[in-house]
């Protein structure tokens, strides 16, 4: 089978495992989380796939999280009085951050600590309940499907190796 179409049905089969894991099994503890998930199986690939991929992926969106995470206590507390400028405020502070950050270099691929950003602020709204939103609460869910995510990553490669190696009789 071609690396091409090994990698295809790799990942066409592990997204069905992959949301029914979400949908199913960790659906209380991970609620609508799977597109978490599938972003940083993206992030793994377009930061250089393999285990560098999986670490940038891991390492900058649970940054990103955290860094969300404090953009949205901060705009619920001490720039609250900012009114309709808290939100926008709040997400420049935060991305002055991650770009400030990105000098450490496990955290130099600003892309990946921006998708935990968002990740964590989806989350966050998706999980607010009557309490309101919990940035805090939030953020282990959106590390947990981060981690899931990149270690799909790896999951594909490797079985798009196999399907790839089968077929040329190599190995």
């Amino acid at each position: 089978m071609s690396a091409y179409l090994a990698l295809a049905v790799s990942v066409g089969v592990l997204a069905v495992v992959d949301t029914w894991l979400f949908g199913v099994p960790l659906a209380e503890f991970l609620p609508g989380l799977v597109w978490v998930s599938f972003i940083a199986w993206g992030c793994h690939f377009h930061s250089g796939a393999g285990p560098k991929g999986m670490t940038t992926a891991i390492v900058g969106m649970g940054f990103g999280a955290a860094v969300g995470s404090a953009a949205i206590l901060a705009l619920m507390g001490p720039l609250a009085g900012l009114g309709d400028f808290a939100g926008p405020v709040a997400v420049g502070l935060g991305a002055f951050v991650i770009c400030l950050a990105s000098r450490i270099p496990l955290l130099a691929t600003i892309p990946a600590s921006v998708y935990g950003f968002a990740a964590v602020a989806g989350a966050t709204f998706l999980m607010a309940g009557e309490e309101g939103m919990d940035p805090v609460g939030a953020w282990v869910p959106t590390v947990v499907s981060v981690i899931i995510g990149a270690v799909f990553g790896i999951v594909s490669e490797k079985l798009a190796g196999i399907l790839t190696k089968k077929e040329s009789g190599a190995g």
